[in-house]
């Protein structure tokens, strides 16, 4: 930043690095944990290259924290593991310690209809189009929590009676269970249900599958308990005659994006589609409904809000009344207009080809790896010599894999390199620090001057679809010692377009995180998520289109141990988006109402920029000023673009004219996805 700002003075702390793990975070959807695994021997079969769907995690409730579980990660922090017979499925699958299934063949089950135990922290993921799992499937049992199921086929344990009583042979079933996330399966042709949601099971989602050829899709509740949390969204549900699905005493229902298909002269005719049930309160919003007999229905006792749904060939109840809740209360999400469903549907639900965080995803090309070692045991022993190496324009990703140690090294990923991913290998985010310590005033070693905010930075990306990931990112630059010189540290500069920061610690104290452009007429998105950023004095600043997502903001109080300091500082162009803080934890040990959460950077005195920050859905502790914006170099933050929406914690306010909050209205133009403008970010 402009070194004409005030230069608040800070001592960096030698153990920073550690900064913030574990910490308590908000219902936000922040992993609390911190790790992402890296690529280990497995046992069971040709140990799987890290695959870009091992760190994914949920969205929707069951990336909600509560009930001791923060999100719903599955396997993340186990061994990933390949898996073609049964007995290795159910050995892995029944294990006590987390683990990434990879399900790479057909397996049947023995005897039929066969549901394996599934227990906690397990990812169960088919590679490919290859994993299929016929005769049978999943249970999980009470307690049982943090299981992801992706990927599959679940099909065929149909015993010849369509209203099957005595063969309760389902696709997934759970019974007091919690956090369980149903991804991009093809759920077909069982002998009872093909999902059933039982007994308290809660902070479900259930999400681009294929639900077809069955009596009954999908049931909901069994339970005098009104405790149930769950998301059904994006799932094509087709050729199923009855619980399409049924909601029965779920506390919050949120449905939307569905598609419910009744096919003309075939042989399965729908009974209803989504019934709410009991004292079920349900949203239910942007899905498409084609043929459907009854396609929306509810007792008396419970409640439907309906919004943007559509209805084609439809006949008989069409229901709703009643409140219900606003889901973004509990989590952030954006619908897909009601008109692109179907296509978007057919297209994108069931097994993909490869993962990756939406059904647009389509198969890249294999990545080159690089390894980093400081012991000698990898291709390289610094970071930078793996940079080095990437070939120029190169036109396929590149995976630097970086074994756990501390690399006090200067890192620059040049412009012409782009498809870089660095990924630590530790069992955590800590495990692997790459850390320097310039600053502004730091003097270069050629005489030339000193290297400037910009140029202070240990880890610089200038080259686009850049990824980072599983590492921490530190500039230890200590004030306290070096009073005399400019004292902006940056930990991190990109200036590049496509930018995504996955499971990442970017820690330092003055200006740690600069997001930039290429030049001021370029765009330069950014996505962070899952991650960490400490600092004190505008540590989150610069003119890129930057979000800040599902992660934790740390206050760090000053090198002479006062607090005060300023988490944003945007430079943004007048038409661009700035900064967004969505769904995210502002905290830290320092004063209460400290810290400001941003000003204007006007850089060089440009009175053409129009700086933006928007926090919204985000905790905020009592450390945030009650009047949480303020002025800059002689700017007014009220002639720029900054407000809130929805905060929660103790350092929330209410509207005022120093506090200003979106209205419905505007928020739903300041969601995440209109910052990415186009770009989904998919780890690779």
């Amino acid at each position: 930043m402009s070194e004409t700002r005030s230069k608040a003075r800070h001592r960096s702390s030698r153990t920073a690095l550690a900064v913030g793990l574990p910490l308590a975070l908000s219902a936000s959807g922040v992993m609390a944990h911190g790790m992402v695994p890296g690529v280990q021997t497995s046992a069971a079969a040709t140990t799987a290259a890290a695959p870009a769907w091992a760190t994914a995690t949920a969205d929707g409730f069951a990336s909600v924290d509560a009930l001791g579980q923060n999100g719903t990660y599955g396997g993340r922090d186990g061994r990933i593991v390949t898996v073609r017979t049964l007995a290795d499925l159910e050995k892995y699958a029944t294990a006590a310690e987390p683990y990434v299934i990879v399900v790479a063949a057909t397996i049947t089950m023995d005897p039929v209809g066969k549901e394996i135990k599934v227990r906690s922290d397990k990812t169960i993921v088919g590679s490919g189009t290859a994993g299929q799992i016929v005769g049978g499937g999943f249970f999980l049992g009470s307690g049982v929590h943090n299981v992801i199921i992706r990927n599959l086929t679940i099909r065929d344990a149909y015993q010849g009676v369509w209203n099957d009583k005595d063969h309760d042979f389902d696709a997934v079933q759970m019974d007091g269970a919690h956090h369980v996330w149903i991804d991009h399966n093809d759920l077909r042709n069982m002998a009872d249900g093909l999902i059933d949601v039982r007994k308290d099971s809660t902070y479900v989602t259930v999400s681009w599958n294929r639900l077809s050829q069955d009596n009954k899709a999908f049931g909901i509740g069994w339970t005098e308990n009104v405790v149930t949390d769950i998301t059904v969204h994006h799932n094509w549900i087709r050729e199923t005659e009855q619980r399409n699905p049924s909601t029965d005493n779920a506390a919050h229902a949120h449905l939307y994006n569905n598609f419910l298909e009744d096919v003309a002269a075939t042989d399965i005719t729908s009974s209803y589609g989504n019934y709410s049930r009991g004292a079920t309160r349900m949203v239910l919003e942007n899905s498409y409904f084609q043929g459907f007999r009854n396609p929306v229905i509810k007792d008396s006792t419970a409640s439907i809000v309906q919004k943007g749904n559509t209805f084609v060939g439809t006949s008989g109840r069409n229901e709703s009344g009643g409140t219900a809740f606003d889901p973004r209360t509990y989590y952030a999400y954006t619908p897909d207009r009601t008109a692109d469903v179907p296509a978007l549907l057919k297209s994108g639900t069931g097994p993909r080809g490869s993962i990756g965080t939406t059904a647009a995803v389509t198969k890249a090309a294999a990545a080159t790896t690089l390894t980093v070692a400081k012991d000698g045991s990898g291709q390289y022993s610094t970071v930078q010599a793996a940079v080095n190496a990437v070939p120029a324009n190169n036109a396929s990703r590149v995976v630097v894999q970086v074994k756990p140690g501390t690399y006090r090294e200067l890192v620059k990923v040049p412009s012409d390199k782009p498809h870089v991913t660095i990924q630590g290998t530790g069992s955590s985010r800590s495990d692997t620090v790459i850390v320097y310590n310039n600053a502004s005033g730091t003097p270069k070693p050629d005489g030339s001057g000193t290297y400037g905010t910009g140029g202070s930075a240990t880890v610089a990306v200038e080259a686009d679809d850049f990824q980072a990931r599983n590492l921490t990112i530190s500039n230890d630059f200590d004030e306290a010692a070096h009073q005399d010189i400019a004292s902006q540290a940056v930990a991190l500069r990109t200036a590049a377009d496509k930018v995504f920061l996955d499971g990442v610690i970017v820690t330092g104290d003055q200006d740690t995180l600069l997001v930039d452009t290429a030049a001021k007429d370029r765009l330069g998105r950014v996505y962070m998520t899952n991650s960490y950023v400490v600092g004190n004095v505008d540590f989150i600043f610069g003119r890129a289109t930057a979000v800040i997502d599902k992660s934790v903001i740390t206050l760090k109080k000053r090198w002479n141990g006062t607090s005060a300091g300023y988490v944003t500082a945007p430079s943004t162009a007048a038409d661009r988006k700035g900064i967004l803080i969505a769904n995210s934890t502002v905290n830290g040990d320092v004063s209460s109402a400290s810290f400001y959460l941003g000003r204007p950077w006007h850089a060089g005195g440009d009175a053409s920029l129009d700086p933006q920050t928007t926090v919204r859905n985000t905790s905020l502790s009592a450390a945030v000023k009650p009047t949480p914006w303020t002025d800059m170099s002689g700017f007014s933050w009220k002639g720029d673009r900054f407000a809130e929406y929805r905060n929660t914690g103790s350092g929330s306010g209410a509207a005022s004219s120093d506090r200003p909050q979106l209205t419905d209205a505007q928020a739903a133009d300041q969601e995440v996805a209109d910052w990415l403008a186009g770009w989904t970010p998919s780890p690779s």
